[in-house]
This record gives structure tokens, sequence and C-alpha cells, in this order.
């Protein structure tokens, strides 16, 4: 489901025919299953739809259109369906009583969020924004560093930092939306009612995995999180803390 996202995303400095095939063909073309060759076509539907103004990105979906292996399976993918259509289905564990829960919301949200980000290079396109890749800001940094490292607890401690971003996205979608002009004021406030689900939905996985109460890591978590907005940042970022 992400390996058409994570081309996008990181590799966009090295955009080439030979990293395509690399990245989604490592094994050879002669290995490569159905799974395989819909991650590659999504992840072309992405170069044409939103960087089809790059050189680089031109010339591999103008290679990829010579390719009989990439066009045998027909698809019509868009931004709500295109995730759904290279998903492998996931296979829950038995001896792990939470499985099929986590398996569910996090597919469900995995969807949302690529979906989000479909639209945001939308947007972008629209209004003559070029895409840039940015690196991880110092927050999400910071409050990984405070993940423990033995399971389940790495688990649990994952979760509940997913769901401080979230909350914090929520927060911070709210308070910027009444200043955004009227489409992207609609558009802010439709991802912080999908935040506001998908924190709740974390909290209550982590809940769920640890199988007792958690409310004193989750105010370690929390006052972490509170040092790293209220502390000066040298980078802007959505979720950066004081400008420095």
């Amino acid at each position: 489901m992400l390996k058409p996202y994570e081309f996008f995303l990181f590799r966009f400095n090295k955009w080439s025919v030979d990293e395509f095939q690399r990245w989604f063909f490592a094994d050879g073309v002669t290995k490569a299953s159905s799974y395989d060759i819909k991650a590659a076509k999504q992840a072309l539907y992405l170069l044409g739809k939103h960087a089809a103004e790059m050189p680089v990105a031109l010339a591999v979906c103008e290679w990829a259109e010579t390719q009989d292996y990439l066009q045998h399976i027909e698809m019509t993918i868009s931004a709500s369906e295109g995730s759904e259509a290279v998903c492998k289905p996931l296979i829950s564990r038995a001896d792990f009583a939470q499985s099929d829960d986590l398996i569910a919301k996090m597919v469900r949200l995995i969807k949302e969020e690529l979906h989000h980000f479909d639209q945001v290079l939308e947007i972008m396109r629209v209004r003559n924004i070029p895409y840039s890749n940015l690196p991880a800001g110092r927050y999400a940094k910071g409050l990984l560093a405070q993940v423990t490292t033995h399971e389940p607890q790495t688990l649990i401690d994952k979760l509940i930092v997913g769901a401080l971003i979230e909350a914090r996205s929520c927060e911070r979608f709210a308070k910027l939306a009444p200043y955004l002009d009227e489409e992207l004021g609609r558009f802010y406030v439709s991802l912080l009612r999908s935040e506001a689900r998908h924190y709740q939905d974390y909290l209550s996985l982590a809940q769920a995995v640890a199988g007792h109460d958690i409310s004193d890591r989750i105010a370690q978590l929390v006052a972490a999180e509170a040092d790293l907005i209220m502390t000066s940042d040298a980078e802007f970022r959505f979720h950066s803390g004081i400008p420095a």
C-alpha cells in the first residue's frame, strides 16, 4: 500500500527509470507479482498527475508506456481507491488478541492519510506550488525518542505518540482554518475531523494492547510533547515549537 508513496516521497531526488525498476522490480520483471505491477502503476499515477512538469518524472512515465508488462493489468486509479488497489491482504496473528482490531483501524487510517496526501498534492498543483521534500522536524523525532525499546511497550508508546501527533494536528488545523481562504478553510476543517477520530483510535488501541491503565504513561509522553511544543525551534513546521 505504501510503496508507491514511499517512492514518490523518499526517492524524490533520485527519480529515474533505473531507480523505478530497482524500487518495484528488485528481483526482475519475470518475478514480479500483480501487486508489484499495481504498486508501480500507482506510482506512475502519482508522477503523472503531480509531477508531470518535472523532466525526470516525465521520462519515467514515457518509458513506462513502452513496457508491455506495465500495461497488461488494467487499472483505473483515483485518489480515493488507489491505495486499496495495491493492498495485499493482511493476516492477523493468532497469538495477539488485538490483531484484527489493530489491522482494521490502521488500514483505514493509512488509506485516509494517503487520500489526504493526494488531496494536498492536487491543491498544490492547482495553485502552482512546486512539491519539495522536507526532512522530518524536531517534533516527531523528539517524540519517537521517548518510545520504549521493548515490546509490548514499544507498540503502546508508538500508539500514544500517534495519538498526540493527531491531536496536535487537530488543534492546529482548527486554529488555522479561520484565517484561510474558503477552499483551504473547508479542507482544513475536513482534516481536523479526521484527525480527531484518528487520535481516539490510537488511544483506544494503546489501551487495548496494554490491558491495564496507561494514564501515567500517557501523562509522561504528554509532558514530553508539551516541552517540544513550548521550546524554541530553528525550523518552522506544522508541528514545530516556538520559532527561534
